[in-house]
């Protein structure tokens, strides 16, 4: 079958393409150099979408191909060079078109056309260019990989490989020709780690000093630029000089160091960056070829499998869900923030101090029980500040702004008898927070939004005592805040639909994945973590071993083992936690002696680090009483996945969500849960966990079905 044939046969399996159209226009190049035809990558009639590649687009590539491949035989054109619209260069494949192939064969057939109409770049009689001038991921980077040269614009925000995220391999050459271009090393951290730590970014500085681009310009005259750095390239008055790698033993160990990057993030549990691994070490000797057929293989084997039907669960929920919160009131009721107070001057209420700061620009003033506080609270913040001025994320003049924008005050009058939205980031206690409360309405106006950012008490408790409780909300932040993008937002008894619209409208500047939940109990995040690992401590209590523990959950792939999670919480807040829990769930939520003995004796958690490895730590054993009973891997697995699936069950049940996607994202974005597990509720379902425990499916839409 012909590329043209693969094509038309794949484009009837994508009805709602958007397609990329590859226009040809012809300038003449500076310096007297010839003529030059550029290609540039648009979906014109669809401003709203960033230009992708399907089959449909990928034949208008053939065809803009066709036409300068003449050219170029001919002598009409001395170059050929590809660009794209404004702001975007292309994001990579179609991916709704990808997750309805249902046949290995069809699936093939995208990685041939793929890399048949990219290779056509490499083969034409000319040079060929890649100018990136605005965002590029996946086979948006690799349509410039198969160019001679490529320049970057320096204000490109977003650049990177991210197949294996979602559960695929960069199948259009990335495996292939990138580590070819700037070395196995490179080529790995941009293809496996950057694209296993959430989607890393590159930004154009990035491409240039890894090699990935030959030249950087400014955006305001990058094509000027780059078409008098091809002309100077076609002239021979610039060379472009290839760096030589070793190919033996340094090869190898780049790929080692992949798989043990691989290994951390999902101890074997997906396949995607083991695949790519193996392509990469295929072409430590330079065949192309070979490469691209092991890429078409690797690429057809995961476009079929669950995994990746799995990640573009997750991929549509972060990237589709997330922007239209369900339950969200209708965002015109939302009243205007100019003003931000922040009740608290520790870590967390620094940084959000901080985060509402830079995201809003507006004033943002904290408090404190006295001055040393609210001194040093001020301090953290203007010092993350510098710290963003000194790796060159912000100017000189919007860190002053910024620094400008944060103060402190003793007095609350003083500090917010202006401000529009107050969040206190006080004592996790339900006497402190309803104190908080009863102060700042003294001094607020009535239509002012009182926030808070409590774990799990009760938002309506805390509101109960004030006379206008219609303008209380829960906003639990995740920590660390700056990172986290999760914002579970509370919904009292008697929020009123403007505070709440408002609520939702700060998270949006936030830049926040902004959840609905309803005022229950630990919310969402932290009932989940704390049935699972609740279960697990009762686990440990009972007498199964720690190692066996810390193993059963590894090929699940978490981010990191529940003691781990448990030390990074910290014991005494997930004490707290699991007490308050415990009150409102008795028959479900227990309260370990053993962790409290753990609190009790000040410990950090139950490991110490000796001689270079982790081991239990002597003195917290010591400590620890456990009893006789014994559970293999397998029991301690389905034992915690049991009680995950009784609970979100139950939260359903109550309406804690809108649907089963909510618990989903929030899980993702404030949990960490592996995005090629695709979500907690579908992976529940395809173990068969959901039904076992509640006698039916969670049934998510689009991945009840898929494969385990």
């Amino acid at each position: 079958m012909s590329t043209t044939e693969m094509l038309q046969r794949a484009a009837e399996l994508f009805p709602g393409e958007v397609v990329t159209t590859a226009h040809v226009r012809h300038l003449d190049l500076p310096l007297q150099a010839g003529k030059l035809a550029l290609i540039t990558l648009d979906n014109g009639f669809d401003h709203t979408k960033p230009t992708t590649f399907g089959p449909g687009s990928l034949a208008k590539l053939s065809e803009a191909l066709d036409q300068v491949e003449a050219e170029a035989a001919e002598g009409k054109v001395v170059a050929v060079a590809i660009t794209g619209k404004p702001f975007i260069f292309a994001v990579g494949a179609d991916l709704k078109g990808v997750e309805v192939l249902k046949e290995h064969s069809d699936a093939l057939a995208i990685g041939k056309g793929g890399h048949d109409v990219f290779k056509r770049i490499a083969a034409l009689p000319v040079p060929s260019f890649a100018f990136y001038n605005g965002a590029a991921m996946g086979g948006g980077v690799e349509v410039g990989l198969h160019c001679s040269y490529r320049t970057v614009s320096a204000g490109v925000p977003a650049f990177s490989l991210p197949e294996v995220f979602l559960g695929l391999v960069p199948g259009w050459g990335g495996c292939t020709l990138l580590p070819n271009l700037i070395g196995p090393a490179k080529a790995v951290k941009v293809i496996v780690e950057n694209s296993m730590a959430q989607n890393k970014q590159l930004k154009g500085k990035d491409v240039f000093e890894l090699g990935i681009a030959d030249a950087i310009f400014e955006p305001a005259d990058f094509l000027e630029q780059s078409l008098l750095w091809t002309a100077k390239v076609l002239k021979g008055d610039v060379v472009v000089e290839r760096e030589e790698f070793d190919r033996g033993k340094a090869w190898d160990d780049a790929v080692l160091w992949g798989r043990w990057v691989a290994d951390a993030k999902v101890h074997g549990a997906a396949p995607a960056a083991y695949k790519a691994l193996d392509i990469i070490q295929q072409v430590k000797d330079g065949d192309l070829q070979a490469g691209f057929d092991a890429e078409d293989a690797a690429l057809a084997d995961l476009i079929m499998s669950g995994e990746l039907r799995a990640g573009l669960y997750a991929f549509n929920l972060v990237q589709r869900r997330a922007k239209k919160p369900f339950g969200a009131p209708d965002k015109s009721l939302a009243r205007p923030v100019t003003k931000v107070g922040v009740v608290g001057a520790g870590l967390m209420a620094s940084q959000l101090a901080l985060l509402f700061a830079r995201r809003l620009e507006v004033p943002v003033v904290l408090t404190d029980i006295d001055q040393e506080r609210i001194d040093k609270g001020v301090g953290y913040v203007h010092g993350e500040i510098d710290k963003l001025l000194a790796k060159g994320r912000i100017g000189g003049d919007k860190a002053n702004k910024l620094k400008g924008l944060v103060s402190g005050h003793l007095d609350k009058a003083v500090a917010f008898g202006d401000a529009d939205f107050v969040i206190e980031a006080v004592f996790e206690e339900m006497g402190v927070k309803q104190k908080v409360f009863a102060e700042l309405e003294a001094v607020v106006s009535p239509t002012t939004i009182l926030a808070t950012n409590t774990s799990s008490l009760s938002v309506t408790e805390m509101a109960s005592k004030l006379q206008h409780p219609e303008r209380v909300v829960g906003f639990h932040f995740f920590n660390p805040v700056a990172i986290l993008p999760l914002l579970e937002i509370v919904r009292a008894e008697k929020t009123d639909d403007a505070s709440l619209a408002t609520a939702f409208g700060v998270a949006k500047k936030l830049k926040k994945t902004a959840v609905l939940t309803k005022d229950a109990p630990a919310f969402v995040v932290n009932r989940i973590l704390t049935r699972f690992m609740g279960e697990i401590q009762n686990i440990i209590d009972e007498g199964t071993s720690f190692e066996t523990v810390e193993a059963a959950v590894k090929p699940l792939g978490l981010p990191m083992s529940p003691i781990a999670l448990l030390e990074l919480v910290g014991p005494a807040i997930a004490l707290h936690v699991s007490e308050t829990l415990h009150g409102a769930f008795p028959e479900r939520f227990t309260v370990s002696e053993n962790l409290g003995k753990v609190v009790k004796a000040g410990k950090r958690g139950f490991y110490i680090w000796q001689d270079g490895a982790q081991v239990l730590d002597p003195e917290v054993l010591a400590l620890l009483t456990f009893g006789d009973s014994v559970l293999t891997e397998d029991q301690v697995r389905a034992r915690a996945l049991d009680a995950v699936a009784q609970e979100i069950g139950l939260m359903l049940d109550e309406g804690v969500v809108g649907e089963a996607q909510d618990i989903d994202l929030c899980m993702i974005t404030g949990a960490g849960w592996p995005f090629h597990l695709g979500g907690i509720t579908p992976y529940l379902d395809r173990e068969g966990v959901s039904e076992r425990v509640n006698g039916k499916k969670f049934l998510a839409p689009g991945l009840a079905s898929v494969p385990a």
